[in-house]
């Protein structure tokens, strides 16, 4: 064994309560840190040749490194959809390296057991029915893409073909519907070898709405004349948070013939709030369903679940055959239910939050951050200069400048709100317009840091936008 090697272990639990401490006071002061970092990276050195052990390690981390890593886990971080971390999911994530669990199996170690229980209860979280099975992925690109292999899977059978041993040349053109939907789904259909050319998008309700016109998608469906088809509905768009009507579009497999995907990636924790779980009603139809959990579960990156009502189809498509694995007989073991071979145990950290905080406490979290975007979203709307692109419906506050909103000046006005180390908000584009996003998922989020990014989108405007004369526009409902 090497010296340091054997040194490490000797000293382990001194080593472990290093980085206890060192983490403990990175996390304590994220509130201070700038929420991203604007300076240049460190360029790369050499492999070191002989190592400083992991005590020298952690040292030169703390120098070289951790200055220039971005608050992704703090109250301001609003780009993208991007969960904190709750302190039960990092008690959890630690003892997930800890025991280094390989996951795909259950014959040797109750981790699998463990991730059924947890799926179990993401399961009746998120409003569906025992049909429905589950597996953990890595995010929710790789639940979009497992839930439309199988899409794919069930095409096939309705040509009686076997596309998992045939391969997707075999099917032949695939249709693929939806209204709004996320960039993943194309990535997911070009690696399927579907192909993004074959994303059919059907028009959208008026209004500045992202909802699927279910009238336009009964149209496009009976355009097929009977052919087989995807359609993808959406549980809660980037943009907008705007849900596609589920059970309409459920309601139309009576007289279509179409595998039901939903993306559901951070829309779904809608049904954890008694105000707004109807937008998730119908979501149980759906033949497969995607759910991001390091989003509004806060639990670390990565972690996400895919959900299906045809397990069968999933064991034909990822079953691994190998006689030192088994076959995929009875309950099969995750190894044959994802892409993925070697597994990291990621339903810990969900478990360990879920069991800490239960129902009622992520409740609580995404009520206080939709709250929280409502306050935002009141606060631009009474900004010069600035106007919203969408209601709030949920936890994202869509805006953009008033007069001239050139992609050049919105992405000024987001650099420099990150400049200012106080948030940190992604651009996008709504019906053509560019504009910023703020996105909360946050468990940390309270309304003093709603505040401070308000008044920093503020001071940007000021600083780097200057205000256009524009006339009044009358405000979407």
């Amino acid at each position: 064994m090497h010296p340091s090697l054997a040194d490490d272990l000797s000293r382990l639990p001194e080593l472990l309560q290093s980085a206890r401490d060192f983490a403990a006071r990175e996390v304590s002061g994220i509130e201070a840190r700038p929420v991203v970092q604007q300076g240049k990276a460190p360029g790369p050195r050499p492999l070191p040749a002989e190592g400083a052990g992991a005590e020298g390690a952690l040292t030169r981390f703390a120098e070289r490194w951790a200055p220039g890593f971005a608050a992704t886990a703090g109250s301001r971080y609003l780009g993208f959809v991007t969960g904190g971390v709750t302190p039960a999911a990092v008690t959890g994530d630690w003892l997930t390296s800890a025991y280094d669990q390989n996951a795909a199996g259950g014959d040797n170690s109750s981790a699998s057991a463990l991730e059924r229980e947890t799926l179990g209860w993401l399961r009746e979280l998120f409003g569906l029915g025992e049909a429905h099975s589950g597996a953990f992925v890595t995010g929710a690109t790789m639940s979009n893409t497992v839930g439309l292999a199988l899409a794919r899977e069930w095409l096939g059978d309705r040509k009686g073909i076997r596309v998992s041993e045939a391969g997707a040349a075999a099917l032949g053109p695939v249709d693929v519907l939806s209204g709004s939907p996320h960039s993943s789904i194309p990535k997911a259909l070009s690696v399927l070898g579907i192909g993004r050319d074959r994303l059919r998008t059907v028009p959208v309700l008026p209004g500045g709405r992202e909802a699927v016109d279910v009238a336009r998608l009964t149209e496009a469906l009976e355009a097929l004349d009977g052919r087989p088809a995807v359609v993808v509905a959406n549980a809660g768009t980037v943009n907008t948070v705007d849900f596609d009507d589920l059970r309409a579009i459920a309601e139309l497999k009576e007289r279509y013939d179409f595998w039901l995907h939903v993306d559901a990636a951070f829309g779904g924790f809608a049904a954890l709030s008694p105000e707004h779980a109807h937008l998730t009603d119908g979501i149980d139809a759906a033949d497969s369903v995607c759910v991001d959990l390091h989003k509004w579960l806060n639990v670390p990156y990565d972690a996400a679940v895919q959900f299906t009502r045809h397990q069968e189809l999933q064991v034909r498509v990822f079953h691994n055959a190998s006689p030192y694995l088994g076959l995929p007989t009875g309950e099969p073991d995750f190894v044959h239910l994802t892409p993925e071979n070697s597994r990291r145990l990621r339903a810990l950290p969900a478990w360990f939050s879920l069991t800490a905080y239960g129902r009622e406490g992520h409740r609580e979290i995404v009520e206080r951050n939709v709250a929280q975007a409502r306050r935002l979203g009141a606060g631009i709307a009474g900004v010069p200069g600035l106007r919203l692109l969408a209601p709030v419906r949920l936890n994202v506050v869509c805006f953009t400048l008033a007069g001239s909103a050139t992609e050049e000046r919105v992405r000024a006005l987001g650099r420099a709100v990150a400049e200012s180390g106080e948030a940190f908000l992604t651009p996008t584009v709504l019906e053509g317009t560019h504009a910023l996003r703020a996105a909360f998922s946050n468990w940390r989020t309270a309304e003093p840091d709603t505040d401070r990014v308000l008044a920093a989108v503020t001071r940007a405007v000021s600083l780097s936008a200057p205000v256009e004369p524009v006339e009044p526009v009358e405000q979407r409902p």
